[in-house]
C-alpha cells in the first residue's frame, strides 16, 4: 500500500485498503460477477483506464482481488478473493445508509441497470416473502432482472430467460424507492406498470428493517413517563 493513515484501528486499516477513490465501486462490480478488464471499464463508467489498472493492482496486492483464467478460454477475469467477498456486508450497509441521498433522483449522474443487482439485494435484506414464490421481473432501462423469494431472503439476478408471471416496469429511482421503503406502490400509482400479480410485487418489494442500535435502545429503555 502506497499510503496509510498510520493508525492502529480497524476502520483506518480497512480504509488503507479500500478507501481510495473507485476501490469500493470496483468491489461492487465484482460482487455482481467476475469481470474482464473491459467489462469493468464499461460497468464503472467514468474511470480512466490507467487509474483502473492502478486500483486493480493495489487491490490484488492487498489480497482483495485476484486474477483468474476461466477453463473455457484464456482471457483473464478479475474476481474477489474469499476475503474480498466479505466486503458485501459493509457495501450493502452503505447502500442502505445512502437512502436519503438517493431521494433526489439521478439528476445528471450515470446509471447502469446492473448496479441494481447489488442495490436491490441490499435494500431487500430481510424480506418477508415466503418461498416458494414465482419470480418477479423488474424491467429498468431495457434490462430485465428477476427477484425470487428464497429461504435466506430475496435473490436478485439477471433474468434467466424463464417464464415470468409478473413483470414490473419503472424508472430506477422508483424501483429503488420501493425497495428502500421510501415509496409504496400506492404512492407510485401512474409511475409503475405491473403486468401480472400485484400482490406478488407487494410481497417482494417490502423491505424489513433490522432495528438500529439507537432504536433498539429506545425500545428497550424504561418508560420514564410512568415513573415517579
Amino acid at each position: 500500500m502506497s499510503r496509510s493513515y498510520g493508525q492502529y484501528c480497524g476502520l483506518a486499516r480497512a480504509l488503507d485498503v479500500v478507501g481510495d477513490r473507485w476501490n469500493l465501486l470496483i468491489v461492487r462490480q465484482l460482487l455482481i460477477a467476475p469481470a474482464r478488464y473491459h467489462e469493468l471499464l464499461d460497468g464503472l463508467g467514468g474511470v480512466a483506464t490507467n487509474l483502473l489498472a492502478d486500483r486493480l493492482r493495489n487491490l490484488e496486492a492487498a489480497g482483495v482481488v485476484e486474477r483468474r483464467v476461466p477453463e473455457e478460454g484464456n482471457a483473464v477475469v478479475y474476481a474477489l478473493t474469499p476475503w474480498g467477498a466479505e466486503l458485501r456486508e459493509p457495501v450493502e450497509g452503505l447502500i442502505r445508509w445512502s437512502t436519503p441521498l438517493m431521494a433526489r433522483g439521478p439528476g445528471g449522474d450515470r446509471f447502469h441497470p446492473q448496479w441494481l443487482l447489488v442495490a436491490l439485494r441490499a435494500l431487500l435484506a430481510g424480506g418477508t416473502a415466503a418461498p416458494p414464490a414465482s419470480p418477479v421481473g423488474i424491467a429498468v432501462d431495457g434490462r430485465l432482472l428477476q427477484l425470487r423469494a428464497t429461504h435466506s431472503g430475496v435473490e436478485v439476478t439477471l433474468h434467466d430467460d424463464g417464464d415470468l408471471d409478473t413483470v414490473v416496469r419503472a424508472d430506477a429511482s422508483i424501483v429503488l424507492g420501493l425497495a428502500a421503503g421510501a415509496l409504496t406502490l400506492d404512492d407510485a400509482r401512474g409511475l409503475v406498470d405491473i403486468d401480472g400479480d400485484e400482490a406478488a410485487v407487494r410481497a417482494l418489494l417490502t423491505p424489513r428493517r433490522i432495528p438500529s442500535a439507537s432504536s433498539a435502545a429506545d425500545r428497550d429503555a424504561p418508560d420514564r413517563s410512568t415513573q415517579g
